[in-house]
């Protein structure tokens, strides 16, 4: 058997992005290893949903905004469907595609110290090469870049956990479920940065392009899990590098960036760098794959034949990409933005997640890559789950709770 990395490592890339980083960085420093299990909710919960999304991409040969035109009964209702899914998934992702790319810049900074050339020019840099690299249209080239980017990201942080060298029993007794006191918020955040509603497309278009015809849906599985695994794996190297160096330290620490300057007195040069790496490359990877997203989605959605959905996939690319760019050149902090964002990503997890159980279920479209009752029921659970994290953000966003 073959292992390797394809469509999965888009996943990886998407929600490892700079708001992965900082969260698992602020989920260390305050409460230590208190949250892993949280990570590891979240990713054996994206393993589950992106399978059937790679199952409907390889298995139905369907991006998930084509399947969703399809099972809509009425014309009307598709149509709303359809503009309501992408109405979202644009918004949300122009106003995390300007903190992907201020992300990446701090990572930069990070790096370059007193060399910076300033935040304002890494933006338009990294705008410019995502710009440049989505609207290539070819599929294989984006996967070997963002296959290397993510290699790049993971030597980064693995080898930032072996120069802080944490406790390995304390690791441990942060598999054990528990929320600390003021630690609500921070484990909702990390579970909603992992399990994002746009890799659901990105995913089962990405499989299709790889795998047309259904057949190799068992290395797209392979692929789905290997990948998403080594991303949740990221994701929690993050958050012990910053339990151990952090936690207690009485250190003010707001991203990643701010750690790798933390922590360079103790562990010099090299932590800093490797951090700063890790942050570049998690924002970049982020900043090329929801523009990619978006554009997959609007492309199945409004349909047409190969030349046209080309078209409108590197419009609606850079559109998100120029969009991004001038909220993060801005020098306004986008938090409107973001809480439109937060509504948006609040109402369709769920949504999504629904529509996409209920289509796995479609014998007729899927044949033997239909559902099981097991995945049925691990799904069922992950829909209600993201719908209650769904209201809280929704209400979040609306000042109604803390």
């Amino acid at each position: 058997m073959k292992l390797g990395f394809g469509p999965g490592v888009l996943v990886a890339a998407a929600f490892i992005g700079p708001g992965t980083v900082t969260a698992c960085t602020l989920a260390g420093a305050n409460f230590g290893f208190a949250l892993i299990w949280a990570l590891v909710f979240a990713t054996v919960a994206t393993i589950i949903l992106q399978d059937m999304a790679a199952r409907l991409g390889a298995g139905a040969g369907l991006g998930l905004g084509e399947a969703l035109m399809q099972s809509a009964p009425a014309p009307a209702l598709k149509w709303a469907a359809g503009g309501l899914v992408f109405a979202a998934l644009l918004i949300g992702n122009c106003a995390y595609e300007g903190g992907n790319l201020a992300g990446g810049a701090l990572g930069l900074d990070a790096l370059l110290t007193t060399a910076s050339p300033g935040q304002n020019i890494l933006v338009a840099t990294l705008a410019l090469i995502a710009g440049a690299a989505v609207p290539i249209g070819r599929y294989e080239l984006l996967e070997r870049l963002l296959v290397g980017l993510v290699l790049i990201m993971s030597a980064a942080f693995v080898l930032s956990v072996l120069f802080t060298r944490p406790n390995l029993i304390a690791l441990l007794s942060g598999l054990v479920p528990r929320i600390p006191d003021g630690g609500t918020l921070t484990a909702i955040a990390l579970i909603g940065t992992t399990i994002v509603p746009y890799n659901l497309f990105l995913h089962a278009a990405a499989t299709r392009k790889k795998w047309p015809g259904g057949v190799n849906t068992e290395a797209a599985r392979r692929d789905s899990s290997l990948s998403i695994g080594l991303g949740g794996l990221i994701s929690i190297f993050i958050l012990s590098t910053a339990a151990t160096t952090l936690f207690k330290s009485g250190l003010e620490v707001t991203n990643a960036a701010d750690m790798a300057r933390a922590i360079e007195p103790a562990f010099g040069d090299a932590a800093r760098y490797l951090i700063g790496i890790g942050l570049f490359a998690a924002g970049l990877t982020s900043a090329i794959t929801a523009p990619m997203a978006t554009a997959f989605a609007l492309s199945e959605i409004i349909g047409g034949d190969e030349k046209r959905k080309s078209t409108l996939f590197r419009g609606t690319a850079l559109l998100v990409v120029i969009v991004g760019a001038a909220i993060s050149l801005s020098g306004i902090r986008p938090i409107e933005m973001i809480l439109i964002a937060q509504y948006a990503n609040g109402l369709l997890l769920p949504l999504m997640a629904g529509f996409l159980l209920y289509v796995m279920n479609r014998k007729d479209l899927l044949g033997r890559h239909a559902n099981t009752l097991l995945a049925n029921i691990a799904g069922s659970a992950i829909v209600l789950i993201t719908l209650g994290l769904g209201l809280r953000s929704i209400l979040r966003a609306a000042g109604v709770m803390a």
